[in-house]
């Protein structure tokens, strides 16, 4: 093997709940409009037929508890509370039946997201990268592991900023069921443990700005917050 020119970057690990041990992130999967409310919101409808997906690049994972800058080139940064599954069996082409077998865990997550960016994008018909995938977009809770919590199916879903409540919903208003995201995906990626699938985000989506304090939760999974600061 050569050597390198610069060190190898560190991967990004999150923390699991009650262990010592982390959950070191291979690649970031989102679901787009998995909630009917919020495609609604968005001036969109659900995908009924199948999800659909963008990505996220685990460099841009965030801990919960941080404070982060504004995001730059954006003046319409917004938050979006998820819950977020955990890979950790190795599985292609699974089978919906089977699908929860390759959950390590859950956890509560933000996609942040540069709306006009995005929605600019979408004017021409464009990928969403710039709106999406940037430093730190993928804000992630500790990690619950399936066999402590199981595997929930109906959990109040919640965002506050500066503790007035922005987003109230429940997971399974999910147009796609956690088991058929994993189903659908593993037909055209070979998942692997590590791989985090980001579920999509309710209703009540909006802008942030630098002072804000966003606190989230999903029933049974944890919490998550988060500190917008000024931008660079």
């Amino acid at each position: 093997m050569p050597s390198l020119i610069f060190p190898a970057p560190v991967p990004a690990i999150a923390p699991i709940q009650g262990s010592e041990q982390g959950f070191p992130i291979r690649r970031i999967f989102c679901v787009g409009r998995n909630y009917e409310a919020h495609a609604k919101e968005m001036g969109s409808v659900a995908d009924r037929e199948a999800p659909f997906y963008f990505n996220k690049a685990s460099e841009h994972y965030v801990p919960s508890g941080s404070t982060v800058p504004y995001a730059p080139g954006t003046k319409n940064l917004h938050h979006e509370m998820e819950l977020v599954v955990a890979i950790g069996v190795t599985g292609f082409r699974i089978a919906e039946g089977e699908a929860l077998k390759h959950v390590y865990g859950y956890a509560c997550g933000l996609d942040m997201t540069r709306r006009d960016l995005q929605n600019a994008a979408k004017d021409k018909q464009r990928p969403w990268d710039l709106g999406k995938d940037f430093e730190n977009a993928a804000v992630l809770s500790p990690i619950a592991p399936a066999s402590v919590i199981g595997h929930p199916v109906s959990a109040a879903i919640e965002l506050r900023v500066n503790g007035q409540t922005k987003q109230s919903s429940n997971i399974d208003q999910m147009v796609h069921p956690v088991a058929a995201i994993i189903a659908h995906l593993s037909q055209y990626y070979h998942l692997q443990p590590g791989d985090l699938i980001y579920t999509g985000t309710p209703e009540g989506v909006g802008a942030v700005v630098a002072g804000d304090v966003l606190e989230g939760s999903i029933a049974g999974v944890g919490t998550i917050a988060l500190t917008i600061g000024a931008a660079e």
